[in-house]
């Protein structure tokens, strides 16, 4: 088989001053070509921070994921490139410093970026983020980290805590979901969650709550499910059990008329990604640390 070169980019935009967006289109003169901001994932490195990356290294701005968009493919001699896409949106830049890789950064509305990009691939990408909504909010399912066996714990099970590959998952999910921005945190009453998340407070600077809709032991698929849609539309993540997983991706689904993965349930430490607004769900995605 071809040897696959994965990569990470995202169709970067901004309110324009009229009535649509502006889209970010970048020229790299080793091609002299347009296209949308894109990189090679490092080896070892997450999809998501290479995208996050790519964007500031090509454009110096500093950005937040949105909904996910399709996978592009194409040929480059020998090989196939893969790259994963998102919407993205800035939330912070420096002045564009031209270099030899990208020489000229352009924001453009639509007609115009579609009119200057260089690749079919591109003009398809834009396309798709078109017929979708723009502003979609991220709603994340995570299962807490590694905590040992059960059956090895002899405290009370809500006390059981994080092992030491559960801390390694912990703090490397701090990156990750810091790709979607900040987050207002709601989790499970047990220290296995609570500690799966505070890295990421940490870094945020943010507060946790903890709810007993999202706890084991505690609640039930309605109760959950209905707390879940509650925190639909602002960005939000739910740290949670592998018992009551599979509920709120399902339950999200039926709610917002979509259909459920086929498999709705998460490893430990994996998380659901849904983008929503505030009567659809146009795109749900799934990562691991």
């Amino acid at each position: 088989m071809a040897e696959v070169i994965h990569a990470a980019g995202a169709v970067l935009w901004r309110d324009g001053p009229g009535q649509g967006p502006e889209f970010a289109v970048i020229h790299r003169p080793r091609y002299d070509d347009w296209s949308f901001p894109k990189g090679k994932v490092d080896p070892g490195e997450h999809v998501l921070r290479a995208a996050v990356r790519e964007i500031e290294e090509e454009t110096g701005i500093v950005a937040r994921l949105g909904r996910r968009l399709p996978t592009s493919r194409y040929p480059i001699g020998e090989r196939t490139k893969q790259v994963d896409y998102w919407a993205a949106r800035p939330v912070a830049s420096s002045a564009f410093a031209p270099n030899d890789e990208v020489d000229e950064l352009v924001w453009l509305p639509a007609a115009e970026a579609e009119a200057r990009l260089s690749y079919r691939h591109d003009i398809d990408l834009l396309q798709e983020f078109l017929r979708g909504p723009s502003r979609t909010s991220p709603l994340i399912i995570l299962r807490h980290a590694s905590a040992g066996e059960k059956t090895a714990w002899r405290e009370a099970d809500s006390l059981r805590p994080l092992d030491a590959s559960g801390r390694r998952e912990a703090a490397a999910l701090a990156g990750l979901l810091h790709a979607y921005g900040p987050l207002r945190m709601v989790s499970s009453a047990t220290a296995r969650c609570l500690e799966t998340v505070l890295p990421y407070a940490r870094l945020t600077r943010a507060s946790i709550g903890t709810d007993a809709a999202f706890t084991v032991g505690d609640t039930g698929p309605e109760a959950s499910v209905e707390r879940l849609l509650s925190l639909a539309g602002t960005p939000a993540l739910v740290c949670t059990h592998g018992e009551i997983v599979s509920e709120l991706v399902s339950g999200l689904c039926k709610e917002l008329g979509e259909k459920a993965p086929d498999d709705p349930s998460l490893r430990k430490a994996e998380f659901w990604v849904a983008h929503v607004t505030d009567s659809s769900m146009p795109a749900l995605e799934r990562h691991s640390p």
